[in-house]
């Protein structure tokens, strides 16, 4: 299933999200001006390497948490990250205010991070995108949009089909697949060390956004819940 959009509209620019998918969008592009040799040495030094990272917690180390958030291993592994970001963050940057929105969306990429390096502390693979940070996004829209109803692109073998789902289904949905996936990829390690999608990432910044947008969202987020009811 790909979104195409939602039906909640912003109230205000999206500064931080915006300014957070051009600056994907621009790291990216100075990785595609590399050379394929320059491009793995590049996700060596600025992706998150388990294996590197628990030999010697430092600096450097821990700063890789943050810049692994912005780089990306691919076209698609772009777009689908920005296409997502640029949906859904928008709505939660509207209701949280533009600096809680830039500390809470860092901190879901941190925590996405840890829970990567925990999963797979043995892997000496570089772990890059965004995803992480998004599935926190994702968590937090699910929290205070949970009856917006998203746009969705659905492929049924041959046939193409736009449906319009509740938030609850479509991130509910998503959240399981992760989950199922993730187990799936921990009792196969061997095939996760040829590489793949990082899925407690995703599942922890996910419950990390679910758990934390409350507490830190201004009190209208406390009786927004029931705005979009469609009933």
């Amino acid at each position: 299933m790909i979104p195409l959009r939602d039906t909640i509209p912003s109230r205000r620019f999206p500064i931080v999200n915006t300014t957070i998918i051009v600056l994907n969008v621009l790291v990216f592009l100075f990785e595609s001006a590399l050379t394929p040799k320059q491009q793995e040495l590049f996700l060596r030094v600025w992706g998150l390497i388990p294996t590197r990272f628990w030999a010697g917690v430092s600096i450097g180390g821990m700063l890789t948490l943050f810049t692994s958030m912005f780089l990306h291993g691919g076209w698609w592994h772009l777009i689908s990250n920005m296409l997502a970001l640029y949906i859904f963050g928008d709505n939660v940057e509207d209701r949280l205010g533009s600096f809680r929105y830039a500390l809470f969306y860092l901190f879901s990429g941190l925590v996405a991070g840890v829970t990567h390096l925990v999963a797979y502390h043995n892997s000496p693979l570089p772990t890059v995108g965004a995803s992480g940070a998004i599935a926190g996004v994702l968590g937090a829209y699910l929290v205070l949009y949970p009856y917006a109803r998203v746009i969705t692109l659905v492929p049924f073998f041959y046939f193409i089909r736009i449906v319009e789902l509740p938030a609850l289904l479509y991130l509910g949905f998503w959240f399981i697949s992760q989950l199922f996936n993730g187990i799936f990829a921990l009792a196969a390690a061997n095939v996760f060390q040829t590489g793949g999608v990082a899925w407690w990432a995703h599942i922890g910044g996910f419950v990390f956004g679910l758990m934390i947008i409350r507490p830190i969202c201004p009190p209208p987020c406390r009786t927004y819940l029931d705005e979009y009811r469609p009933w």
